[in-house]
């Protein structure tokens, strides 16, 4: 009887995408031409930045402002209502493992990702609304590097007091009250796990540090600038870098950090490197 060929498989072979000459070169060029576009775009957006950086008057027509406020705001209602997604797909992992599958199926994921652009939209359209008519007709100088409300209702010719309030009650509570939501569903997953076992206590908290260290990071600014949404302080500049630069720069960042493979990369270089 003939011995088993014991070769150990040292690579593999990729077919790709087609065996034709002809399909491999149009998807080549295809591919091409969007990492392109794509180097294109991010190089020409790194410009335009710079550009407006280094200008002495940073221009933005009124339309523009309008549309970068809508944006901004529908955004934050949507990464507020998938931040509270992620705390109960936590919740479910960590609390109810058996019945993780049954509850987060691919319907509830969907159901999340709709109900947070509707929420988004409203949350923006609701203020917007009340903007939008506002009469402008003295000074046009905003006191930051972008749009928002705050500082655009400054410059309105109307008593701003109503609108003021507005602003507080939607943005600034509803960050607030979701910010509190979020940091109670996860003291109720830590006592929960507590109760069950000390030492899973550990494991549950290490599994949550990275969603709660987004939620502070993310929500933190948000209710300095909404809730006290008319400071006279220069403070508000700097929440307002924290808020839409470092915050969404360190967030890839705390979650790959989080990733079991990419911890034992880092190991296997760190080794390497001694």
């Amino acid at each position: 009887m003939d011995k088993p060929n014991d070769s150990v498989v040292s690579e593999f072979v990729l077919l790709g995408l087609s065996g034709s000459w002809e399909t491999k070169v149009f998807l080549m060029m295809i591919f091409s031409s969007i990492y392109l576009g794509i180097i294109l775009g991010n190089l020409s957006i790194l410009f335009l930045m710079i550009t407006d950086l280094l200008k002495e008057h940073k221009i933005i027509s009124f339309k523009g402002c309008m549309t970068q406020i809508c944006f901004i705001h529908i955004m934050g209602g949507v990464e507020m209502v998938l931040l509270m997604a992620m705390a109960f797909d936590r919740y479910t992992a960590i609390c109810k493992p058996p019945h993780y599958l049954n509850i987060m199926n691919p319907k509830i994921c969907v159901s999340f990702v709709i109900t947070g652009w509707v929420i988004g939209v409203i949350h923006a359209m609701s203020q917007f609304a009340f903007i939008i008519n506002l009469p402008f007709c003295g000074p046009n100088k905003v006191d930051s590097f972008y749009c928002d409300f705050p500082r655009i209702i400054k410059l309105a010719c109307t008593d701003r007091a109503r609108f003021e309030f507005i602003v507080a009650a939607n943005s600034g509570f509803m960050s607030m009250g979701t910010f509190f939501l979020l940091i109670l569903s996860y003291i109720f997953i830590l006592v929960t796990v507590w109760n069950r076992s000390l030492g899973d206590l550990s494991k549950a908290f290490v599994t949550l540090s990275a969603h709660i260290t987004v939620v502070v990071l993310f929500f933190t600014p948000c209710m300095f600038l909404y809730v006290w949404p008319f400071p006279r302080s220069s403070v508000d500049k700097y929440l307002f870098i924290a808020d839409f630069a470092i915050t969404p720069a360190l967030n890839p960042i705390i979650y790959t950090l989080r990733n079991k493979d990419i911890k034992v990369a880092i190991k296997r270089l760190s080794k390497r490197g001694h």
